[in-house]
């Protein structure tokens, strides 16, 4: 079976989710099949091999301010995409994030190819044009609203000239003519674009590769060490430096976690300049630049051994947070996580038994949970193994292949069936 993988995006270590397309990559090879993607991001066109994935960049991102017109139909993109599938001829295109740059028609160039195809929403944007920041209501509201619909009036003001009258309706159209199964995350991403008038989305949970043996107490106290740590305890924080994250909710309930807590720090996963401009900033004003320290952007055993150093992970996002793999790399390190409760981490984080689900907006709940669990350390250690047990249990990469392996077969009998006279 030849399967083509479409994402705007080919880094894997800017997001869990291309991560998670290669070692999708893999296990197909594992298999015996051939597998491929097509991204539209690179410094130029061409292929080349990523984690042993023969990878083509169209280079063709979109500019933020033409998302929602050219996200429909990018002409260059859906020429690169037609002439690949033409040499290439895959059975299956599965596509994941296509609205920055390789835009939604490539759908329709993978049903004339002949492939089955299966659209795997990650993330809102089938039907927002960013993350979906406005429906909790904010500060003014305390998180606590529940305004998940698009619509002019809500969109317009928030995109102004960005606003298109017909996206949504288009993307619609084009998952409903070129779409064979249609795939979400999670149940409540997929509760939100049953709302917004796209049904029929079958939940496939995300899951990470087995990974293996907790890392060894040298290794996490190298790392403790290599940043003059000591045994201060360690709230940790991974991802990229922007408010929807939750990074600034987060800075904001420190100083109530550091009146029981003194030593307590914050470590912020992240890449150094990010953090230089907009998390510094922050803590400086807040008084807290003593009480934070970044190693800047980590992979590997050493992004293992970091998150194994600290006593509690925070997930704290403002936006719909869509699942929030963040947290199963802490569960795997047996270290329990305080999350929230926009989106889908509460189907991966068990409330009072893996860790916390809180508003983010509420700073009190925010601290408190933190504070409960630093004071804590054998509960804390008890619900981080429970984790660990429960992300064995659902979230391993072989269960995750073999659903959507499945759902690879279905696609392509429904397209012999079709051809059948």
């Amino acid at each position: 079976m030849r399967i083509l993988h479409l994402c705007d995006l080919s880094d894997p270590r800017i997001g869990s989710m291309v991560r998670q397309v290669y070692f999708l990559s893999e296990a197909s090879r594992a298999r015996g099949d051939e597998a491929r993607l097509l991204c539209s991001d690179g410094d130029a066109e061409g292929w080349n091999e990523i984690l042993g994935t023969p990878v083509l960049h169209a280079d063709c991102m979109i500019r933020p301010r033409f998302r929602g017109w050219q996200g429909l139909d990018h002409g260059k993109a859906t020429r690169v995409a037609r002439s690949l599938m033409a040499e290439y001829r895959p059975h299956v295109v599965h596509a994941h994030l296509i609205h920055s740059g390789l835009g939604y028609a490539v759908l329709e160039e993978a049903r004339k190819a002949g492939a089955g195809v299966v659209f795997h929403a990650h993330d809102v944007m089938t039907f927002c044009y960013q993350k979906l920041t406005c429906f909790h209501g904010g500060e003014e509201a305390g998180g606590t609203l529940f305004d998940v619909v698009a619509h002019p009036g809500k969109c317009v003001p928030c995109q102004r000239l960005r606003w298109v009258p017909h996206r949504n309706r288009a993307i619609r159209s084009a998952l409903d003519k070129w779409v064979d199964v249609r795939v979400a995350v999670s149940d409540a991403l997929s509760g939100l674009l049953a709302a917004n008038g796209l049904d029929g989305f079958r939940v496939v949970h995300n899951a990470v590769p087995d990974p293996g043996p907790p890392v060894a107490a040298g290794k996490v106290r190298a790392f403790r060490d290599r940043l003059q740590l000591g045994d201060d305890p360690l709230i940790g924080f991974a991802g990229r430096l922007h408010a929807e994250k939750g990074i600034l909710q987060l800075m904001r309930a420190l100083p109530a976690v550091l009146e029981k807590i003194p030593r307590a720090r914050l470590l912020i996963l992240s890449r150094v300049e990010d953090y230089k401009a907009y998390a510094l900033p922050e803590a400086e004003a807040l008084g807290l630049a003593d009480r934070m320290v970044t190693p800047g952007w980590l992979d590997g055993d050493e992004l293992r051994a970091a998150v194994a150093s600290c006593s509690v992970f925070t997930t704290p996002s403002t936006c719909f947070d869509t699942f929030g793999l963040v947290s199963l790399d802490a569960m795997a390190e047996s270290v329990p996580v305080v999350g929230t409760c926009f989106g889908g981490t509460s189907e991966v984080v068990v409330d009072g038994v893996t860790g916390h689900i809180i508003n983010p907006f509420d700073l009190d709940a925010l601290a408190g949970r933190i504070t409960d669990l630093l004071e804590d350390p054998d509960r804390a250690a008890s619900m981080g193994a429970a984790g660990r047990r429960r992300m064995e249990e659902k979230f391993l990469m072989p269960r995750l292949v073999a659903e959507l392996q499945e759902i690879y077969e279905e696609v392509v009998a429904r397209v012999s069936t079709s051809r059948s006279p």
